[in-house]
């Protein structure tokens, strides 16, 4: 089958081009009767579909806005950041109205049956492989706090333009305006984050929210616990998440019991008076402690063993996120922002993606005839100079294999520079999580002036971009490999059955348990 083209738009502006990617890519996963869901990440449209085998994969990778195509939970289309933020309104339109004007029995359907069975298979088979009580906890976590990367990002980038304006002595009248700006979705995070967590356990929201206000409040200044004053804010995020938890249980319990006359009066009240109390009187003072103890560990690890910790962390970081452990970092980061202003990790794990991007040349280098790989360098690495790492994870290092182990050991230097320059004094950090490459120099902070921090950073990349070069281009490929992918065009098309080829339509498909960020973001690989 030819791939799909994308339609021309009928005018230049971003909405018609957004709309015309929308159109290019619903047909392809088989019309709107086939999605069960839609929503999106950073980078990526994440749709439920009802029968997988309806998707056309190669036509879809093929779309000039489609970057990568991953599967795991849901069916997930890389567009890049931005990007997906406007695609997804034209594409949830594009759903309802096909829905709407669709007859209401289609001939052609697939019985309830046959699509009851297709995906009662596809989703044995992924839950098998990824449905670890573990992982499933981790993404709840993840799902709590990756919707508060945007205001993080914001209001990070605000906090660094004041402090360059702070210390330019420009426009002083301006700067406790902006001040205002960068530090109050950080004074109250922790709502934030309480509202968030009822809604993923399934409580009401604005409960988890009042709850996790008593937090920040600064009454709590008058409570005596453990033989000491409370301090507002005490226990952060960690108290937050938490006291919501804590609330949606006594809810849930609520509901059980309470008769239905008298629910919508006594509910509330025993929710935010018990798991208050216990909040007050327990949870914030355990995690303060907590919390504390995370960022004292950070600081000891990297002042103490700055280079080998950074060397772990940056060449692990793609392994974990893989396996969709990097979500346990999203609270540890936003914890760290929220005590010191910044978190001394991400730019360490962000030598992840310099690795990548230092592979990914030296692959383009050593295919001179693999037009299919090449091109899809070609078109992912700028991507992956801003930190969006996904087009080259999945459709260049890890299919090949040992580009990606090359890859990490490229972030693995990487890394030991940053943590090296940490140990040394220098603590370069990051004022909020998501970014990384050279998108996340504008969020850069530390303990040192602004010029010093960039420099640390810059040649963090740059170490990360040399060694994952070298590392690939001499060891990325034994004799075969190189003979496989550099066979001419039409040896290529012809050997479909070869596991190391790259399908000509655009970059290779991969099965995987990672999930987005990051989507911290934190998301060192993007």
């Amino acid at each position: 089958m030819a791939p799909a083209e994308t339609p021309e738009p009928s005018g230049n502006t971003g909405s018609d081009r957004n709309r015309a990617t929308a159109e290019a890519i619903l047909p392809l996963l088989g019309g709107a009767a086939n999605i069960a869901s839609i929503a999106h990440c950073m980078t990526r449209l994440r749709l439920g579909l009802h029968d997988r085998s309806l998707v056309q994969d190669e036509p879809l990778k093929a779309l000039p806005a489609v970057l990568g195509v991953v599967e795991d939970e849901t069916y997930q289309i890389v567009l890049g950041p931005g990007t997906v933020a406007r695609v997804t309104p034209e594409f949830e339109r594009l759903v309802e109205a096909e829905r709407t004007t669709a007859p209401a029995t289609p001939e052609a359907a697939p019985t309830a049956d046959e699509l009851a069975e297709r995906g009662a298979a596809i989703k044995a088979a992924r839950k098998a492989r990824n449905a670890t009580p573990f992982k499933l906890f981790l993404r709840r976590i993840a799902n709590i706090f990756v919707p508060l990367i945007p205001a993080l990002i914001g209001c990070g980038i605000i906090a660094g333009l004041n402090g360059l304006l702070t210390n330019l002595h420009w426009l002083p009248s301006l700067v406790p305006a902006l001040a205002a700006l960068a530090s109050g979705f950080m004074s109250l995070i922790a709502v934030f984050v309480g509202y968030n967590t009822a809604k993923e356990f399934g409580g009401t929201p604005i409960l988890g929210g009042a709850v996790a206000a008593i937090i920040v409040f600064p009454g709590v200044a008058n409570v005596d616990a453990f033989g000491q004053k409370l301090s507002p804010g005490q226990g952060g995020v960690l108290g937050a998440l938490g006291a919501a938890v804590l609330a949606v249980y006594v809810e849930k319990w609520c509901r059980r019991w309470v008769p239905e006359a008298l629910d919508v009066l006594v509910t509330p009240t025993l929710t935010v008076i018990v798991s208050g109390l216990v909040t007050l009187y327990g949870l914030m003072y355990v995690a303060g402690e907590v919390s504390t103890a995370i960022g004292d560990f950070a600081n000891w690890l990297l002042a103490n063993g700055g280079a080998g910790a950074g060397f772990v962390l940056g060449g692990l970081f793609l392994p974990l996120v893989m396996l969709g452990l990097h979500q346990a970092l999203i609270p540890i980061h936003t914890t760290l922002i929220e005590q010191q202003g910044y978190t001394v990790l991400l730019p360490i794990l962000a030598m992840a993606g310099a690795g990548q991007v230092g592979a990914a040349a030296a692959v383009y280098l050593r295919l001179p005839r693999n037009g299919s790989i090449r091109r899809t360098i070609r078109s992912a690495l700028p991507a992956g100079f801003l930190g969006v790492g996904e087009p080259l994870i999945y459709g260049v290092s890890l299919p090949l294999g040992r580009p990606f182990i090359t890859a990490c050991i490229g972030g693995a230097f990487g890394g030991g520079f940053v943590g090296l320059f940490n140990q040394l004094g220098a603590a370069v950090g990051s004022t909020a999580i998501g970014p990384s490459g050279w998108a996340l120099f504008p969020l850069l902070d530390g303990n040192k002036g602004l010029g010093e921090m960039v420099v640390v950073y810059g040649g963090g990349l740059l170490a990360g971009y040399a060694v994952g070069f070298i590392a690939t281009y001499y060891f990325g490929f034994t004799k075969t490999m190189l003979t496989e992918l550099n066979a001419p065009a039409e040896a290529e098309a012809a050997s479909t059955a070869e596991p190391s080829s790259v399908p000509e339509s655009g970059p290779v498909q991969v099965r995987t348990g990672a999930d987005d960020a990051l989507e911290p973001v934190a998301e060192g690989s993007r």
